[in-house]
């Protein structure tokens, strides 16, 4: 197969990168590795276009654990030698295709993400965005996304504590799904997503590997059309009950202290989990693709690298101690299969039945290392001409108070989300305090750490839309606020931003 600029543009890559990516391998790349470039060099793993701004973001603090961004997720100090761990994460695009499953498995790569680095979920939050109410297509993506929220999260035994639901007719067409979790453990016990010890074995634990979810990173960066429905393999399928047994294997194989790091395999799936450890370690893999557990037949190498098929996970376990670690998982009926070896050379060489398919240096994949950073050109919107010019003293005075409050409360952003709430299993646990009492704040229970965590997630869209900066500054304000109205220090903040 001949590659070509055509064949890299329609992997959602550019020509400059085209050739930027012959410059870094010293020739043109086979179909696999330009595969694997589209998954990793997307605006979702490689945050191209937003990092230069991320970066300026505060990302020192005295509870700090580890570096912002330098882990699957944050740690802070909680006190009493324990830590607490949190993020929060979107998943709109396959929401807007697939609203039960692309909410569901949100919520499950979060937990992930979590548990993870050995901290064991407590509490999930979430915030979300939709179109008119009035639209049928809303009335669908918002029973379909409450659905999956609360399948996936009331299946895996986490309580969903707190939470948002606004309306606005922007969001038609690409709703917001974000879910948040948060866990707790042992200070000095985080598990890193690093790969070292050259010879150490590389082994691929839980669920086998679909064509689900292929190119989803991709996908998660691209525009959403009404064509886009066509792109339902991106979407992926998951499986609450599989990921609670994961959850407890990887707890427990944790306790062996065989494990030197490990990687929940989310977007862009093995050739993500594969990159990132190894480009942290500054380490290679050899990987034998063909040992991967698949649930279909003759699936191809570039299929294999970009699955994101969900309850996955990459380990790499200290060299002949593979045993203890298949031992625990098939004791929670789990596949645990040695897949590969580190290596010293920094390559990623992806072999399929001794044929080598892919030769990649890590480094040049991920974030941080090769992968393209940009500065975009920006210019004020014309519509803050517009904002800016409103005169809140020119309104005319409200004549009847009760008929206006009477209006007010039956609007969408105003109303009882109860609905909502309802369907969210908020008790699991028995951890959280704030469902008898509520607060600001949700309250829960750090049970064995004599703490509790209050948590919130907040932000006033319209805030920003009018005013992107002071907006962002009411966000973080306002979850401080609440966090102090529910009697809590804020200790830690954590983003997920959603742009076009």
């Amino acid at each position: 197969m001949e590659i070509t600029v055509k064949t890299a543009q329609q992997l959602r890559l550019t020509a400059d990168e085209f050739e930027l990516i012959k410059q870094k391998m010293g020739r043109t790349p086979n179909f696999t590795e330009l595969c694997a470039f589209s998954g990793m060099w997307s605006e979702h793993c490689s945050y191209k276009n937003s990092i230069k701004w991320l970066k300026t973001l505060p990302r020192d603090g005295g509870r700090m654990l580890v570096a912002a961004g330098e882990e699957n997720a944050g740690l802070m100090d909680m006190g009493n030698g324990f830590g607490v761990v949190f993020k929060i994460e979107s998943h709109n695009h396959p929401s807007a295709i697939e609203p039960f499953q692309g909410a569901a498995t949100g919520v499950g790569g979060i937990q992930r993400d979590i548990f993870t680095m050995g901290a064991r979920p407590i509490a999930s939050l979430n915030s979300l965005r939709f179109g008119n109410l009035k639209d049928k297509k809303t009335q669908h993506l918002l029973a379909g996304v409450v659905k999956g929220i609360g399948h996936y999260g009331n299946c895996f035994g986490v309580p969903t504590v707190g939470g948002e639901v606004y309306f606005e007719d922007c969001y038609h067409t690409n709703p917001l799904v974000n879910a948040m979790s948060v866990g707790i453990m042992q200070a000095n016990k985080m598990v890193s997503a690093t790969a070292k010890g050259t010879g150490n074995p590389v082994i691929y634990v839980g669920s086998a590997t679909g064509k689900d979810g292929i190119g989803g990173a991709s996908f998660a960066s691209a525009d959403i059309t009404h064509d886009s429905v066509q792109e339902l393999p991106a979407v992926q399928v998951g499986d609450p009950f599989q990921e609670k047994k994961l959850l407890e294997a990887c707890l427990e194989v944790l306790e062996t202290g065989a494990v030197v790091g490990m990687q929940d395999m989310g977007a862009a799936g093995i050739i993500c989990s594969t990159a990132e450890m190894s480009a942290k370690g500054e380490v290679g893999m050899h990987i034998d693709l063909e040992k991967v557990p698949t649930r279909q037949q003759n699936m191809k190498a570039w299929e294999l690298l970009l699955s994101e098929s969900q309850e996955r996970m990459l380990m790499v376990v200290e060299k002949g101690r593979e045993a203890e670690v298949v031992a625990v998982f098939e004791k929670w009926d789990l596949s645990a299969s040695t897949i590969g070896h580190v290596t010293e050379d920094g390559l990623l060489n992806f072999y399929m039945n001794g044929t080598l398919e892919a030769s990649i240096p890590a480094y040049e994949l991920v974030l941080g290392g090769g992968a393209p950073q940009y500065t975009r050109e920006n210019t004020e919107p014309k519509y803050f001409e517009k904002i800016n010019a409103f005169d809140s003293t020119a309104l005319a005075d409200i004549q009847d108070l009760k008929a206006t409050a009477e209006a007010l409360i039956t609007l969408p952003n105003i109303a009882s989300k109860r609905w909502v709430y309802t369907q969210y299993d908020s008790m699991v646990g028995a951890a959280n305090t704030s469902t008898n009492s509520p607060s600001d704040a949700s309250v829960v229970l750090a049970k064995g750490t004599g703490k509790a965590l209050a948590i919130t997630v907040d932000c006033n869209s319209k805030y920003v839309f009018a005013n992107p900066y002071i907006g962002g500054m009411i966000a973080v304000a306002e979850a401080a606020r609440n966090i102090v109205c529910s009697g809590g220090e804020p200790i830690g903040v954590t983003n997920c931003l959603n742009f076009g």
